[in-house]
């Protein structure tokens, strides 16, 4: 009786293991990319808010056609697309759906589809905006 019970816990944990390394080698879901995204950009927020700040004096006394206050609105805008983005994507999506992995109706399936093409245009506009104001501001 001893023996079997040890075989018994024994075959559980492997069983258990054997189904965790599955899940792990899973590709990721689609929310999963599509946070992922997100979360690459999001740190980025503060560097964008720290460039507007530099450009701003610069902008400000060479005038609103000046590449530097072109740079800062293009930082701002950034900044508000990513505003925009996340309050929409709450908006679609709840809690549980995007952080414990909940069975999408077809309809939010669609959804997320949009949103993912929409995540990845902010990305593009925040690094392209803190590539070009970081490139203006080495010049200076």
């Amino acid at each position: 009786m001893k023996k079997a019970l040890y075989i018994f816990t024994v075959v559980t944990f492997l069983v258990f293991t054997a189904c965790k390394e599955s899940k792990t080698t899973q590709e990721p879901s689609k929310m999963e990319h599509v946070m992922s995204i997100h979360d690459e950009v999001m740190p980025k927020m503060g560097t964008l808010g720290k460039l507007v700040g530099q450009l701003k004096p610069m902008a400000d006394s060479l005038g609103a056609e000046s590449v530097e206050a072109k740079a800062m609105k293009d930082l701002q805008e950034a900044n508000k697309s990513m505003m925009d983005w996340m309050q929409g994507f709450g908006d679609r999506f709840d809690a549980d759906e995007i952080m414990n992995g909940k069975e999408l109706s077809d309809e939010k399936k669609a959804w997320l589809n949009e949103e993912e093409e929409k995540v990845q245009q902010v990305k593009e506009k925040i690094n392209s905006s803190i590539d070009r104001a970081e490139e203006i501001l080495a010049k200076q």
